[in-house]
């Protein structure tokens, strides 16, 4: 427990001169003391100790989150379970966090790092589907963003556009900037209903079509909302249910990561080649999952730029669970 709290706390110190050192000391403990991932290990026959780099790690399915309990540390007490989006009878990704606040907390550091302190904000949030679950990781963290804030003016809509529209009118005549967060088929919604003045305005998609409507490109859903709202930069985020951290885009759907969160590119054909450039599957280490996995096989496309700055390009093909598929057959 205490290994956990000081990988925990030493997140906020993590700089490109060390990332290599912490994720590499990070690896080895969970490879001892997560069973699911020791045991992915084990059927890989890899030895931690064998591992010099980071572009040797082996990284966790992110499907193993659907059929295993994802812990690292004994006797761990879970605050909160995190539970993704699907259909009414999908299997869904599982994220048992150990300390609630902790994910607030790096949530709120990586914003105000990008976007400044939550406090000159009014927080408005549209998330339809998402605010209609109880476990959804996205509300969690825009709850705090929203009580974080303290304006009596922060708050969520449903779907009640004009109401959040004339909030919008009203936050905009104050001294206080307007952060407008959302998922992405409810601000295009907004838009193409209303077609909106919202010069000013920080707006923040956060992804998810999710069968709602045809599928955008990034690009697409970026021409579209300027089109319609007059605002000049869309910014982006990238996170999921799986990660504690997330990345952001001010410009160009291109996203940087924090000091403890690096993007690899992986090959389509062979999980296990990586690369830090071009483009292939991604994969992600973020040091601020020390209680669970920090080592994490998405299934996303994308492209690594030479500053380690990325983009998405959508969801890869055929996304059947790569590696040891057996482990997750066998949910034992």
């Amino acid at each position: 427990m205490d290994q956990l709290k000081h990988f925990q706390e030493s997140v906020f110190t993590v700089t490109s001169e060390n990332f290599e050192e912490r994720a590499l000391a990070q690896f080895r403990w969970q490879a001892a003391h997560n069973p699911i991932y020791r045991r992915y290990l084990h059927e890989l026959n890899i030895n931690s100790s064998d591992i010099g780099d980071t572009t040797q790690i082996p990284f966790l399915p992110i499907d193993f989150f659907k059929y295993h309990r994802v812990l690292s540390g004994q006797n761990i007490p879970v605050e909160a379970v995190f539970e993704s989006s699907g259909t009414t009878g999908q299997l869904r990704s599982q994220h048992y966090v150990a300390h609630l606040a902790y994910y607030h907390r790096v949530s709120q550091r990586i914003f105000e790092q990008r976007f400044g302190s939550l406090d000159s904000y009014h927080v408005l949030a549209l998330l339809p589907t998402y605010l209609e679950r109880n476990n959804a990781s996205l509300v969690s963290m825009v709850d705090h963003f929203v009580q974080q804030s303290g304006s009596p003016t922060s708050g969520f809509y449903l779907s009640d556009y004009e109401k959040l529209l004339k909030v919008i009118g009203k936050a905009r005549r104050s001294n206080r900037r307007t952060l407008l967060i959302g998922v992405t088929f409810a601000l295009l919604h907004l838009a193409e209903r209303y077609s909106p003045d919202l010069r000013g305005v920080l707006l923040l998609e956060t992804g998810g079509m999710k069968g709602m409507r045809r599928e955008l490109t990034r690009p697409e859903v970026y021409q579209q909302l300027r089109q319609q709202t007059g605002v000049e930069q869309i910014s982006s985020e990238y996170g999921m249910t799986e990660l504690l951290s997330q990345a952001y885009s001010t410009a160009s759907g291109v996203f940087e990561s924090p000091p403890w969160m690096r993007i690899f590119m992986r090959e389509v054909s062979d999980p296990f080649a990586l690369s830090t450039r071009g483009s292939g599957g991604i994969n992600v280490i973020d040091l601020a999952n020390a209680h669970s996995c920090s080592f994490i096989e998405t299934m996303d496309r994308g492209h690594l730029r030479e500053d380690l700055s990325f983009e998405v390009l959508g969801r890869l093909d055929n996304s059947d669970v790569r590696g040891c598929n057996t482990m997750v057959i066998n949910q034992s």
